[in-house]
């Protein structure tokens, strides 16, 4: 049994990484091989009046949570590590240097690997990532003030700029469109995530990573936590104004009816302020429950929640590998039910633990390997 012990690390984070990991490994074994997975969380490829069954929607729904925790986490991390940087005297263009390289890294991954399994040219999250932490390199100069006003003024103004150029009736789409604001689907060429909404939320992880260290310096006085649930509360009040007068600020997806699918049936692709609020909103709500009991029961170094949120990116790209590989080229793709759904994505989960937790302590013992540092 592996006992409790401390660290100087915030366990939290990388619980709170691990528990949306899981979240997500499940709706891509629907996405791969569940023949009534829904994907309509986009005005883009809803039709007004399609039914939302409640199993379906409820298991794709709770992965709308996922991309929006990995943005901002990674603005988290990337804050902490750089400012910590820069506070031990190393040098600013050698810091901007590792965040381009980092960021290219990331980016590439979408065209080049995710694209080979899938089948078709794809940008989907970790496009978005990898370009709006290379925009980081430029943006962590500004002050946490300045950036909040950037971050918030696209997430409650996007729209408007959004609907100059994207989902026009009768206008053709643009795949350079897509790549910014909006979103593409053809047979060769997916854009789900596009840079400039992801960046706002990139933007709001940094600056929340500042006032981790800024608390940890004692020029704080309210706790992370406590901040993180004010706030998501706020924002959770903020996402049901929205939602109510069903007007701006739901990207063009609105609300049908008063069931509850329609309440929750907001636009992800691309991101509207009322799926920003309201998954940003439980994020926070969520991480501030972590960091307290945290605080009450300590950090089990195998936890399971520890060892996927510590290992997400070999996670996210061997499962992603074998499910789009399989479904597109196996032969596998949709082939069952939500039911079965549950159970693969159970047995995924069992075989990749093992695998993280060795995978981190392959990792840890060649700190100085290249190839491991972005993985």
């Amino acid at each position: 049994m592996t006992t409790p012990v401390k660290s100087t690390r915030i366990a939290a984070i990388d619980w709170m990484r691990g528990f949306v990991m899981i979240i997500m490994v499940l709706d891509h074994v629907s996405m791969a091989y569940n023949k009534g997975h829904i994907a309509a969380d986009s005005a883009a490829n809803y039709k007004v009046g399609t039914l939302l069954p409640e199993l379906e929607f409820i298991t794709r729904w709770i992965s709308h949570i996922c991309a929006p925790v990995f943005v901002f986490l990674a603005g988290t991390a990337l804050a902490i590590s750089v400012e910590r940087k820069l506070s031990k005297g190393i040098d600013s263009k050698g810091v901007d240097k590792d965040i381009l390289i980092r960021g290219a890294f990331i980016a590439l991954l979408d065209p080049t690997i995710t694209s080979i399994f899938s089948g078709r040219l794809t940008f989907q999250v970790l496009y978005a990532i990898g370009i709006a932490m290379m925009c980081m390199a430029f943006f962590r100069r500004l002050s946490s003030t300045q950036l909040l006003i950037i971050a918030m003024a696209w997430i409650l103004g996007g729209e408007l700029v959004t609907a100059q150029f994207w989902f026009t009736d009768g206008q053709e789409q643009s795949a350079i469109v897509a790549l910014l604001v909006g979103k593409y689907y053809t047979h060769d060429l997916s854009i789900s995530y596009p840079v400039i909404p992801w960046l706002s939320v990139m933007i709001l992880g940094w600056v929340f990573g500042r006032y981790i260290l800024d608390y940890g310096k004692g020029d704080i006085k309210v706790t992370p936590a406590q901040l993180l649930f004010r706030l998501g509360v706020l924002a959770l009040i903020a996402f049901t104004v929205i939602r109510y007068f069903n007007g701006y600020g739901n990207m063009f997806l609105y609300r049908g009816d008063n069931s509850w699918e329609q309440w929750l049936h907001v636009s992800k692709y691309p991101p509207s302020a009322s799926y920003l609020f309201l998954e940003l909103g439980l994020m926070a709500v969520i991480l501030a429950g972590m960091m307290k009991l945290e605080q009450r029961i300590g950090v089990r170094t195998n936890g399971v929640l520890l060892v996927f949120g510590q290992t997400a990116m070999m996670f996210y790209l061997v499962h992603r590998i074998l499910l789009t590989g399989t479904a597109t080229y196996g032969g596998l793709h949709h082939f069952t039910n939500l039911t079965y759904t549950y159970v693969i994505t159970g047995i995924l989960l069992l075989l990749l633990y093992p695998f993280c937790l060795w995978y981190r302590g392959f990792k840890a013992r060649h700190p100085d390997s290249v190839c491991l540092k972005y993985l």
